[in-house]
C-alpha cells in the first residue's frame, strides 16, 4: 500500500513527523509537504511562477508552495501515480465549521478526492497542541478501514480530534457546525507613514444551537469525523430558482 501525507504546517510540523511515524504501519509511506506554513491558503495552486522540489530523504519531499500543489507535484511528478490513499495533517488547530474553506489542510484532501484518491485531512483542535501520537493511532485505524469500506465517490472525510494524550476512541460523525465570525482589521502605521493592515485572527466562536455538529462532538471531548463532497451545488435552491420569473 502506497500512502501520501502532506499538510499546511510545512514539512517539518511535529503533526506530520507523528503521523509518518504512525502511518508506517500501513504501508509504504511519501511526504510531499510545503517547505513553510502555508495555513488559511485554502485551495490554491501557484501558477506566476515555477515551483521546485527538494528531496529532504527517502521518500520525504518539500515543495516551495502550497498543499495544492504539493499534492499535484506528488501525484504527477515524484510518484507519478495515484497513491492508495492520502492524508492530509495533522494539522496544529481546529478545522471545523465555515474554516473548512480557508483551510490548507483540507484543501490537500479535496485536491486528493479531485484526483480520484480516498482522501482524510485531520487536525488537533488545540493551537498549542501537544499530543499527536494518539490521534496519528486514530488515524491509522480510520484509513485502514476507509480502504477496506471505500468512500462514496467525490467525498473526504474531515476529521477534527481533542489534544489528549490518551487512546482516541470515541468518535461521532457530524455536520459542519457555524462559526460565530469575530475577525477585526488592524490598522498599523510603517516608519515611512504608511498604513498597513493585520487581518486579526481571533479565538472562534460557534453557534451552540446543534448537537450534532464538528464543534459539538469536540466540545464533548469526542472526535468528529465529518463528510465533506466536492459538489457544492444547493439543488434545493436549483429547484427553487427554475420557477423564477424572467429576470
Amino acid at each position: 500500500m502506497i500512502v501520501l501525507l502532506t499538510n499546511d504546517d510545512g514539512v517539518n510540523a511535529r503533526g506530520l513527523l507523528a503521523l509518518k511515524k504512525e502511518i508506517s504501519k500501513l504501508g509504504q509511506v511519501w511526504v510531499v509537504a510545503p517547505d513553510r506554513e502555508q495555513s488559511a491558503t485554502s485551495h490554491s495552486l501557484t501558477l506566476q511562477h515555477p515551483l521546485r522540489i527538494n528531496k529532504i530523504g527517502e521518500r520525504f519531499y518539500s515543495v516551495d508552495g502550497t498543499p495544492t500543489d504539493a499534492v499535484m507535484l506528488a501525484v504527477h511528478a515524484i510518484l507519478k501515480k495515484k497513491p492508495d490513499i492520502l492524508i492530509s495533517g495533522i494539522n496544529h488547530g481546529p478545522n471545523m465549521g465555515d474554516d473548512v474553506t480557508y483551510s490548507g489542510t483540507v484543501a490537500a484532501a479535496m485536491e486528493g478526492t479531485i484526483l480520484d484518491i480516498p482522501s482524510i485531512a485531520v487536525s488537533n483542535v488545540n493551537w498549542e497542541a501537544r499530543h499527536f501520537e494518539s490521534a496519528a493511532r486514530f488515524v491509522r485505524r480510520l484509513a485502514k478501514f476507509a480502504l477496506e469500506n471505500e468512500l462514496p465517490k467525490y467525498t473526504f472525510l474531515n476529521v477534527n480530534v481533542p489534544d489528549s494524550d490518551q487512546p482516541a476512541t470515541e468518535y461521532r460523525i457530524t455536520r459542519l457546525g457555524k462559526r460565530v465570525y469575530s475577525d477585526v482589521v488592524i490598522e498599523k502605521i510603517d516608519p515611512r507613514g504608511r498604513n498597513y493592515y493585520w487581518i486579526g485572527e481571533q479565538t472562534p466562536i460557534w453557534e451552540r444551537k446543534a448537537d450534532d455538529t464538528d464543534f459539538a462532538a469536540i466540545k464533548k471531548g469526542r472526535i468528529s469525523i465529518t463528510p465533506l463532497h466536492l459538489d457544492m451545488t444547493d439543488y434545493d435552491a436549483v429547484e427553487k430558482m427554475r420557477h423564477w420569473k424572467k429576470l
